[in-house]
């Protein structure tokens, strides 16, 4: 069924009244209106999604429509599905404080986290020439496993389902080992949701290009038409050894301004991908 001009700005105008609404009712209530908000932002997208996958946006209906539309999705999991920022942060204050180091915070972390991660501890002040580095790696996976707030992103489910629902293959290509990757996938009850699920083997954080390559085989999707969705510059420069294209998410564990220096989209939320798949804008 195509849905009209008039429907999607129904469909905005309801979500608007109800964010202005959240702001002025009670807060069990606003919890309430805000749920209704975000399944309107997802139903929008949705229709929005499914009418560009059919030629009906004006933007999809020229000769490479067909050419240029997303048949597969990797993605990232820490930070960009995965909400572990603080999660991370607080773990590595365990490892920082016996050492004299810290307290590290989430700002500072953001600016500079990176891969490999060997170069962050560095920077964050750690003697790594008089360390065991695999015994840190350890202590660090275990502190982190350990931390209450490791959860889903709340949009992470309905955005999961709503390109699911659009045939779109997905897959995650992490850095996470993939003993703890399909541990954490398995609580969050998403192990369904992808095709291919590629961890690291081993707890050092290093580059996953090379395990990139042999999942766009394997998922056997062109790379021009797979977006890759991830929440760091290490991401990006893996979306370009392996030709894909490439969405960034700033509420990981990469600060935005560093992530906007790459020249790729940049979004707050990942329930903001479906318009920019539809539109064609990544």
């Amino acid at each position: 069924m195509r849905i009209t001009q008039a429907q999607l700005l129904r469909l905005r105008s309801q979500r608007l009244t109800a964010r202005a609404a959240c702001r002025t009712i009670p807060t069990h209530a606003a919890r309430g209106v805000q749920a209704l908000t975000d399944r309107w932002r997802t139903r929008e997208g949705s229709f929005v999604l499914a009418q560009a996958f059919n030629n009906r946006l004006p933007d999809q209906t020229g000769p490479d429509a067909a050419v240029s539309r997303i048949t597969c999705i990797i993605w990232d999991w820490n930070g960009t599905l995965l909400d572990d920022v603080c999660a991370s942060v607080s773990a590595l204050n365990t490892l920082m404080a016996p050492r004299g180091l810290g307290p590290e915070t989430v700002a500072r972390y953001r600016d500079r986290f990176g891969f490999p991660v060997r170069d962050y501890y560095l920077k964050a002040g750690f003697d790594l020439p008089s360390e065991d580095w695999e015994r840190l790696a350890r202590d660090y996976h275990d502190a982190y496993l350990a931390q209450p707030g490791l959860r889903l992103f709340d949009d992470a489910r309905p955005v999961l389902n709503t390109l699911a629902a659009c045939g779109i293959r997905q897959a995650i290509l992490s850095s996470c080992e993939q003993s703890i990757l399909e541990r954490l996938l398995g609580e969050a009850r998403l192990t369904g949701c992808f095709s291919h699920i590629c961890g690291a083997d081993n707890l050092h954080g290093l580059s996953k290009a090379e395990r990139g390559r042999a999942l766009v085989r394997d998922l056997g999707c062109s790379s021009a038409t797979t977006l890759f969705v991830g929440d760091t510059l290490h991401d990006h420069d893996v979306a370009a050894e392996l030709g894909c294209r490439c969405v960034l998410v700033a509420r990981g564990h990469q600060s935005r301004e560093r992530l906007l220096a790459a020249g790729r989209p940049v979004i707050d939320r990942l329930d903001d991908l479906p318009r920019l798949i539809a539109e064609g804008t990544c």
